[in-house]
């Protein structure tokens, strides 16, 4: 067994492992037992009681955090010439096409979200086996494949995240930084966990919220109590 850390042991000395907390308690908790240098991300990890490898029960959607995440979200727009200037007015780091295409092909994917419009979804879905594993696809269902492509940039710059349970049943997502306040960060845990609830498959059978943890980079997880989010 690996030995704890100074820091570890001081975060687990603060909070009970086992026990629940509301949300609001458990930002709290999250921002006291982190002890990162840097700004760290703060996660939300949902278990949900459903079978990903059913159609019928993939749970995926977008969320606007009121918040935002903390960070400058990097969008690359692949569009044609007469959609660049629009996005470089919404606020789009990138911007192009062809060349774009082929600096992915060769290994380059230093961005967060791809915007594309349909009429070039054949060119990206080329590019399926590089941008499929770091869940760069752009998606229709996520508003990442739209002709407003302003529109969508500016949400993504805002805060908008897409989320998608894992082939565990899991829904893992960044809600904000550690240098947020507590409220900020329960505010936007709290809107994404409403999302997931409005998302429930109607062939889901049994306890749909089985578990929530909330946590940043490094810090061990603090337990949520579901019961109190399902309005």
């Amino acid at each position: 067994m690996a030995r704890l850390t100074k820091n570890m042991k001081e975060a687990l000395s603060k909070f009970d492992l086992e026990k629940e907390h509301n949300l609001d308690e458990a930002a709290k908790i999250v921002k006291d037992i982190t002890f990162t240098k840097f700004d760290a991300s703060v996660d939300v990890s949902v278990r949900l009681g459903v079978d990903p490898r059913k159609a019928d029960q993939m749970v995926r959607g977008t969320v606007a955090l009121p918040n935002g995440v903390g960070k400058d979200v990097k969008v690359l727009v692949l569009c044609t010439p007469d959609k660049q200037a629009e996005a470089e007015e919404a606020g789009a780091d990138f911007v192009g096409l062809d060349e774009y295409i082929e600096k992915i092909k060769g290994g380059w994917t230093d961005i967060d979200v791809i915007i594309t419009m349909p009429s070039v979804m054949g060119k990206v879905g080329a590019l399926g086996r590089v941008l499929g594993p770091r869940g760069l696809m752009p998606n229709p269902k996520s508003g990442t494949v739209t002709m407003d492509i302003k529109k969508a940039v500016t949400e993504i710059k805002a805060g908008k995240i897409d989320f998608k349970v894992d082939k565990f049943g899991i829904i893992h997502t960044t809600v904000g930084r550690a240098s947020f306040d507590a409220d900020k960060i329960a505010e936007n845990a709290n809107e994404l966990i409403q999302t997931i609830i409005k998302l429930k498959p109607t062939s889901a059978k049994g306890t749909y919220m089985k578990s929530i943890c909330l946590s940043s980079t490094m810090s061990p997880g603090v337990k949520v109590e579901s019961k109190s989010l399902m309005v």
